[in-house]
């Protein structure tokens, strides 16, 4: 989370298109569009680089220098090439930094779990993120998840992790399991994949006659 929202300087875009767009990459800046507070979508471009560098540090919301007037933006999309190693599209909507908004934080779960010296103990991580309802102003870049208490067969629930901020709500269900250590479950090693029980009718042999019908 950061005191201040970056800047990011742009410009309107006149053309549009995958052509027109493949340039402006070319040239170091990228694609975007910024829409919401019913007022119009509009085409921009921002510095690339400027804009990677905020992103790889988990920046979300910008104040956006746009011909001069500014405005808050918060990272709504971001599209990525046909491999999906580049991005080459931005998605920006328009923010008041007093707003709430509905985002998901990644877990970061620290410690070495005491059960995990149990012989064949896993953990294992049915979610990886919680959604929230935060302020703008503070939406978080990830929450810790401190595991290292955690012996075999204890659980943490979505309602056990500690949030960063007391205005922060929790929207995922309290139930939801976070981490949780078991046992993983061992093969008898008495029981034969190929054994046949003793029980087990004998095939019928054709040809073999039927001491009935042979009376008959």
């Amino acid at each position: 989370m950061s005191d201040t929202a970056p800047m990011l300087v742009a410009e309107k875009r006149e053309r549009t298109g995958s052509r027109y767009s493949r340039r402006l990459r070319e040239s170091g800046s990228l694609p975007a569009v910024v829409y919401g507070h019913k007022e119009e979508p509009v085409s921009i471009a921002v510095n690339m680089h400027e804009t990677m560098q905020h992103l790889k540090k988990g920046e979300k919301v910008f104040e956006l220098d746009l011909d001069g007037a500014k405005q808050h933006v918060i990272l709504k999309d971001l599209g990525y090439d046909y491999l999906g190693n580049n991005i080459i599209h931005a998605d920006f909507a328009r923010v008041s930094l007093d707003e709430r908004v509905d985002t998901k934080a990644h877990l970061s779960f620290i410690g070495d779990a005491k059960g995990l010296k149990t012989t064949g103990a896993i953990m294992m991580h049915p979610i990886t993120d919680l959604e929230l309802n935060v302020l703008i102003t503070n939406l978080p870049d990830h929450i810790d998840v401190d595991v290292s208490e955690m012996e075999v067969g204890d659980v943490i629930h979505a309602s056990d992790v500690k949030l960063p901020l007391d205005s922060m709500v929790l929207l995922t269900d309290p139930d939801t399991i976070v981490a949780q250590i078991v046992m993983k479950a061992v093969q008898d090693e008495d029981t034969e994949s190929g054994e046949v029980s003793s029980d087990a009718a004998s095939p019928e042999v054709i040809g073999e006659k039927n001491e009935e019908k042979s009376e008959d």
